[in-house]
This record gives C-alpha cells, structure tokens and sequence, in this order.
C-alpha cells in the first residue's frame, strides 16, 4: 500500500478544492465568469451552472501546481491533479443539472468520487497507485471533505456546509 502516495494525493485534492472556495471568498464576485457562459445544454439545463467558474478552475489547478512540489511531486503531477479534479468536479455538476438538483445542492458521493477518483486514476502509474490504493483514497477524500465542509461553513469560508 501506498500511504505516502495517498497522502499526497489528498493533499493535493484539497488544494484543487478549496482554492476556488479561497479566491471566491478574496475576490467576491469579481473574475467570476461562468465555465459554460450561461449557456443551456439539449436539456435546457445549464450545462454546468453560474458556480463553476474560469477563475475556480484556474485557481485550483494553479494551487494544486504550486503545491506539487512542495510534497515532494512534480508540478506536471500537481497540474494533472488539478486538472482531473476540476474534469470530475464538472462532471458531477453536469450529472446534477441533468438530474434537476438546484444549485449548488449536495448529491452525496456524485460530489466527492468523480473529484477523487479522476486524479486518482489519471496518477496511478505515477504514484505506483494499486486499485486498493484509489479506492481507499477516494473512501477517505468523501469522509474529510464531508467533515471539512461543515467546518469550513461554520468559519464562514463555504456558503453550504457540505
């Protein structure tokens, strides 16, 4: 098992995750511009919604970046996180709008595994990541990011606490 890989992985997970909860908080509605640009999908649904931002999916692969190398990871490594995080996170919202959820609403388990188990998967060679090593690290991203979210909307820091 890959303890040291695993932790990583969180560590870098939780930069993706909260550095658009960060520059959200910082920068208020300023550079908020929508990923899908107001757009409706077939569906009539947003395609992801007025929360999925550039300036989020910028920031967070930035921080995931940025923080790579400060664990001990290359910055391509800390990027692909990032990267894969944010194409999970977008892939949640895009199942949400089509399942009718309201904005921003919790969809226990549609929020945290694709936004896991993605970068998981897309540093398995590079992280030498067995499926045992993703599947446990995804069980522990959901169980810290369900705690975490309440903790952070008591601070203030989330608009839901979950």
């Amino acid at each position: 098992m890959q303890i040291l890989s695993i932790l990583q992985m969180l560590v870098l997970l939780a930069l993706a995750n909260g550095a658009p909860v960060l520059a959200k908080k910082i920068s208020g509605n300023r550079f908020n511009l929508a990923l899908d640009g107001g757009l409706a999908f077939v569906d009539g649904r947003p395609v992801f919604g007025k929360s999925k931002t550039i300036r989020g999916i910028v920031v967070a692969i930035l921080a995931a970046t940025a923080g790579a190398p400060l664990i001990g990871l290359s910055l391509a490594t800390g990027a692909m996180v990032g990267a894969a995080a944010m194409a999970g996170d977008l892939f949640s919202s895009f199942l949400k709008r089509r399942f009718n959820f309201p904005p921003s609403s919790q969809a226990l388990g549609l929020d945290q595994i694709p936004e896991s188990l993605l970068p998981m998967l897309a540093c398995r060679e590079a992280l030498s990541l067995t499926a045992l090593d993703i599947a446990l690290g995804v069980a522990i991203f959901l169980a810290v990011e369900l705690a975490l979210s309440r903790l952070l909307f008591k601070a203030h820091l989330r608009d839901e606490p979950y």
